[in-house]
């Protein structure tokens, strides 16, 4: 029924995780038609871990307008709060909802956050990061795709230039450096952290098509986790993504993501997000990076992830991306597009992939 979306900046310095949640909610309730005593419950994604407190969630129900309701902390990708509501009220009785999603990576240390998801006696001594394991994998991709180091440029070119065109990316002077951080990917190839929320009310059809001549409609989700150990995972592929989309495609009646007018989806790495286009059916394994060369205009038109990636909050960036061009809101009007397929992902280098399906009747 409604979503918003902060402005994605390396460092909110002047504003509290607070001030982020509250500014989400205001605005997506705005133009909806419902108020915050309309909504049955509130799902919302953070981290702990990142927020520097115990259950932090309890510190922040007033911003999210949780008091006196239903409220469930969901430590994963916002994508995955959205997916739980929506079962929620398929479930009945419930309503309306609000999905919260917000991190501030400024504020924290990331190689912390992630080394803490690592198996502690073999894996997290070693040294292992999130950022070498991108690498390791795309050592692997690049050899087995036969690109070189430096053809993976296109991916973050492509991204950045999108990125420019969308006014909720702060992108100004933040282009990152061709330093090498871990053999073969440099600064560019790594997703930007920044702080950020986003906000999305959800609503049961009855309610929905009173609200809305022509609302959006969730068709399908599904969600799948690779192995934990990351040494036994595929080094060039994601098929725990390929799995996702088969859940949401199953629900959603349709036969490929390329039958969708719009695709969202993130990652951490360039290489990473050639694995999930080639993942998500879009190309054939090792031939994503056509799709860049192209500049299709059906994958990631907000610049994705790679430029802005907010953690626990970036899938359902994705889904509000989607959602404001179907629903041609302005600024983000894009023609005859009915569709959109969107992904998320988190866990140590990618582990868990969620994948939502969306259309609109007009």
């Amino acid at each position: 029924m409604g979503s918003a979306q902060t402005s994605l900046a390396s460092a909110h310095t002047e504003k509290q995780h607070i001030d982020l949640i509250d500014e989400v909610v205001v605005q997506a309730l705005k133009g909806t038609g419902l108020t915050i005593r309309d909504v049955d419950f509130v799902i919302d994604s953070g981290s702990d871990f990142l927020d520097g407190r115990s259950i932090s969630n309890c510190g922040f129900l007033g911003a999210m307008g949780a008091n006196h309701k239903e409220e469930s902390r969901v430590e994963e990708d916002g994508l995955w709060a959205l997916t739980y509501a929506t079962n929620k009220i398929v479930a009945g009785p419930k309503s309306v909802a609000l999905v919260i999603a917000y991190s501030k990576p400024s504020e924290s240390n990331l190689d912390n956050f992630w080394n803490g998801m690592l198996e502690p006696f073999l894996q997290r001594p070693v040294g292992l990061s999130h950022q070498t394991a991108a690498a390791l994998s795309a050592q692997r991709y690049v050899a087995a795709a036969g690109l070189r180091s430096e053809d993976l440029q296109v991916v973050s070119d492509v991204a950045w230039k999108r990125a420019d065109a969308n006014p909720g990316v702060d992108t100004e002077g933040e282009r990152p450096s061709g330093e090498t951080v871990a053999s073969p990917l440099v600064a560019s190839d790594y997703s930007r952290p920044v702080d950020g929320a986003v906000a999305i009310v959800l609503a049961v059809d009855t309610i929905a098509e009173k609200i809305s001549p022509n609302p959006v409609w969730i068709t399908g989700h599904g969600a799948s986790m690779d192995t934990y150990f990351y040494t036994a995972r595929s080094g060039d592929s994601m098929p725990a993504a390929t799995h996702a989309l088969k859940g949401a495609l199953t629900m959603s009646g349709k036969s490929s993501a390329a039958d969708y007018d719009i695709v969202e989806f993130s990652a951490t790495s360039t290489a990473g997000e050639l694995m999930v286009v080639e993942a998500l059916g879009l190309a054939e394994q090792h031939k994503g990076i056509d799709l860049y060369r192209s500049e299709d205009k059906r994958i990631n038109p907000s610049g994705g992830a790679l430029p802005a990636d907010p953690v626990m909050a970036t899938g359902l960036v994705r889904f509000h991306e989607a959602l404001i061009r179907l629903a041609g809101r302005e600024g983000h009007e894009v023609g005859e597009a009915k569709s959109a397929l969107v992904h998320g992902t988190g866990g140590f280098a990618m582990q868990n992939h969620c994948v939502v399906t969306m259309e609109v009747a007009r």
